[in-house]
């Protein structure tokens, strides 16, 4: 398991911040992954002009919103559990992993008409990646009583950036057979890739903090 991210440089996340800005363009979110980081430490990244921040974990989620709520923008990017949908709408702007029936009927209780997600697509097939197939997508997202305003995707796990890149085009492919908007793809290996194939939203952990 990664270590915590200590001893944060608020200059050096400023200068990888609009680095990546320049290069993405200022369409793309920069989305900052901070399951690894310290609660003591997020005040470290307002400092460094983050603004829109990703936690994996409701607990985290939780604990990080209560100190630091005005400071950021909040999305849920973990794997997104139903018994705790209903803590986590009211803490975050997006869902970015909707991708079962138990989530989906929690939504059903919970969700505002304000509240939007995004579904999780599994483009590769591989069993130990959640998401929803191609083919069941269109009915998935008739069924979601929440706003689905995009799609995301984790593309299996590679050293290299272009192998990415048939599956961040086949989710913008979708997006558009559906009339969706926001595509959150890319992390810090892949995410310039990402932005080529038109994503919205790129998640940057590590590679944007150290």
């Amino acid at each position: 398991m990664p270590e915590p991210i200590t001893g944060i440089d608020p200059n050096r996340v400023r200068a990888n911040l609009e680095r990546v800005r320049e290069r993405a363009g200022e369409n793309v979110e920069i989305l900052v992954a901070t399951k690894y980081v310290p609660i003591d430490e997020m005040e470290t990244l307002a400092e460094a002009g983050v603004d829109l921040v990703g936690e994996n974990r409701l607990q985290d989620l939780e604990a990080k919103h209560e100190r630091y709520g005005d400071a950021f923008t909040w999305d849920f990017i973990g794997t997104l559990q139903s018994r705790k949908v209903k803590r986590i709408v009211p803490l975050v702007r997006l869902i970015h992993s909707l991708a079962s029936e138990s989530a989906l009927e929690q939504l059903g209780r919970h969700a505002g008409p304000e509240t939007e997600v995004l579904v999780e697509v599994n483009l590769s097939g591989e069993e130990s990646k959640a998401g929803i197939s191609p083919q069941a997508l269109g009915e998935f997202i008739e069924r979601c009583p929440a706003r689905v305003v995009g799609l995301m995707t984790m593309p299996p796990f590679t050293d290299d950036p272009e192998a990415s890149r048939p599956y961040f085009a086949r989710l913008a492919e979708l997006a558009a057979e559906h009339g969706l908007s926001r595509l959150s793809m890319g992390t810090s290996q892949d995410w310039e890739v990402a932005v080529q194939e038109g994503a919205t939203i790129i998640r940057l952990g590590s590679g944007l903090l150290r």
